[in-house]
């Protein structure tokens, strides 16, 4: 529900902050002062166009901010985080709307910035607006089919057509993607199976490909390597090498420890240099014996080497893109194997898809023209108090050309305010105040099933009086007992009704009007 409104520099509006309770609200006051400015404030947090001649005169830019409380947040937090901004905590969401007449505007939502798009996806969530210039989400198919279902607990049935649906259209599109697959004569076939057992005969790995480089690095460097290592193995233990004038200051280092004890320490660190001396010697000559190679290796080592290099020239440097391109490849030797007969198959799979799809859509179709006439059954006496003692209400059904996401069939309801006048779509109505009430008895059928929060009523009351009003106010309450209800209003017997009363007036009595 919306919790509070605050309101500057808007229209007529200095400064205004309101506090708003839940179920049925009226707004009352004089023609012209001021009480669509405040559903202005709320269009503009639903993502309404904010107009820069909405700016207060003498103000250099206007805002509004709402708080909305939503006790299971779930729907609005998952539109928030697919949009990446923060979702509400506690259940409170915080719009705020800044447009001035030189900077660019701002939107924040729970604190971040957001765009026009984002508050338009969320205020399709919380508020719906039914009258006149005002987006009416009823008016649209898409909603009017969506609410006939869950006003006749099709969901459930919805959910299976569109499994079914959703199987059709994948092996459709399966079918397009090898229809469009190129063709292969049989050499390009036979240099694929060539390319893939080259791969295959590799058998990469990122482990065997870093010691085949290695490998083969320090087979081409050999002599070097060999030349390095005997160089050093000599310059340690050859004729001139260090380990023997080592040796001699050892043999020094043993007569100073006999003439002075302290100095053993240093004796031992002086052996420990001739054996790690010693050592590095032997492995120097170790490894200058393993550069040795066979002919047999060399060639093994220098074959999967030019493969490897092939291989990188043609599909990458890492083992993963050498890898998915052999599998590529081998997805289409086998798809030119059988590509008729796997459209063959798949045509006659979608042919069965399609027929179990429709036979579910013609049983969802059944069931929505059962809920339908429930409808209006459950409609016509609200019209009648409404109002319409003599208007027409039907749900149509209308055949698709094709299978669509809800079904074969497009749902639209159809309405006479009069006996002997054509049957007209909703949004055909011209009178506003009429389309008004009929909104308002349909609304009043399915505020158990409607989920959206908020419902905002102007010129719900244009053209009646009377009995009539009170009836209005009365089915006003009723929708009120799931959902907050905004109701501007003439009427007191319609004011009457409301839990809460705010009066709009305009006070002249200064330079300006406010």
């Amino acid at each position: 529900m919306l919790q509070y409104l605050r309101i500057q520099n808007l229209a007529l509006l200095d400064r205004v902050e309101l506090e708003f309770g839940p179920g049925f609200v009226a707004v009352t006051g004089e023609t012209g002062a001021g009480k669509s400015i405040l559903l202005g404030a709320i269009s503009l947090l639903a993502g309404g166009r904010a107009d820069r001649t909405l700016i207060r005169q003498g103000a250099d830019a206007c805002e509004v901010e709402a708080g909305l409380f939503f006790e299971a947040p779930a729907r609005i937090d998952a539109l928030l985080e697919e949009a990446g901004l923060p979702v509400c905590e506690d259940g409170l969401l915080i719009l705020r709307r800044q447009f001035s007449r030189e900077k660019a505007a701002r939107i924040t939502i729970n604190g971040s910035l957001a765009t026009a798009a984002n508050l338009q996806a969320l205020g399709e969530l919380w508020v719906d607006f039914h009258g006149p210039n005002e987006p009416r989400r009823l008016l649209r198919p898409e909603a009017q089919v969506e609410l006939l279902d869950a006003f006749g607990r099709l969901e459930p049935e919805l959910a299976v057509y569109r499994k079914g649906y959703q199987a059709w259209r994948s092996c459709l599109a399966e079918i397009d993607r090898l229809s469009s697959e190129e063709r292969l004569d049989p050499d390009q076939i036979d240099f694929l199976r060539q390319q893939i057992r080259k791969i295959d005969a590799l058998e990469l790995s990122e482990e065997s490909m870093a010691e085949l480089e290695r490998d083969f690095q320090r087979m081409t460097r050999a002599q070097d390597i060999l030349e390095g290592a005997n160089a050093l193995a000599e310059g340690l233990a050859g004729d001139e090498g260090l380990l023997e004038p080592i040796a001699a200051l050892v043999r020094r280092a043993l007569d100073l420890v006999e003439a002075d004890p302290t100095a053993a320490p240093l004796m031992e660190r002086l052996q420990s240099i001739s054996i790690e001396a010693e050592d590095l010697a032997r492995e120097f000559g170790s490894l200058a014996s393993a550069v040795s190679f066979d002919e047999e290796t060399v060639e093994e080592v220098q074959r999967r080497m030019n493969g490897w290099l092939e291989l990188v020239r043609r599909h990458g440097r890492e083992v993963p893109a050498v890898l998915g391109a052999r599998e590529k490849m081998a997805r289409q030797v086998a798809d030119q194997g059988g590509i008729e007969g796997n459209l063959k198959r798949l045509r006659t799979e979608a042919e069965g898809l399609e027929k179990e799809a429709r036979g579910l859509a013609a049983e969802l179709g059944r069931k929505r023209g059962k809920a339908g006439a429930e409808l209006v059954k459950r409609t016509r006496p609200l019209m009648a108090e409404l109002g319409f003692r003599k208007a027409g209400l039907e749900v149509r059904l209308e055949p698709a050309k094709t299978l669509g996401p809800s079904g074969d069939s497009r749902v639209e309801l159809h309405f006479s305010p009069n006996a002997g006048e054509p049957m007209l779509p909703l949004a055909r109505i011209a009178s506003s105040g009429e389309l008004a009430r009929i909104l308002l008895a349909l609304k009043t059928v399915l505020a158990e099933v409607d989920d959206i929060p908020v419902l905002i009523f102007d010129e719900v009351d244009a053209n009646v009086g009377g009995e009539i009003g009170g009836a209005v106010g009365g089915k006003m309450a009723v929708i009120a007992r799931d959902h907050q209800v905004f109701c501007v209003t003439h009427l007191p017997q319609v004011a009457a009704c409301a839990g809460q009363h705010f009066v709009v007036e305009k006070d002249q009595s200064g330079q300006r009007a406010s």
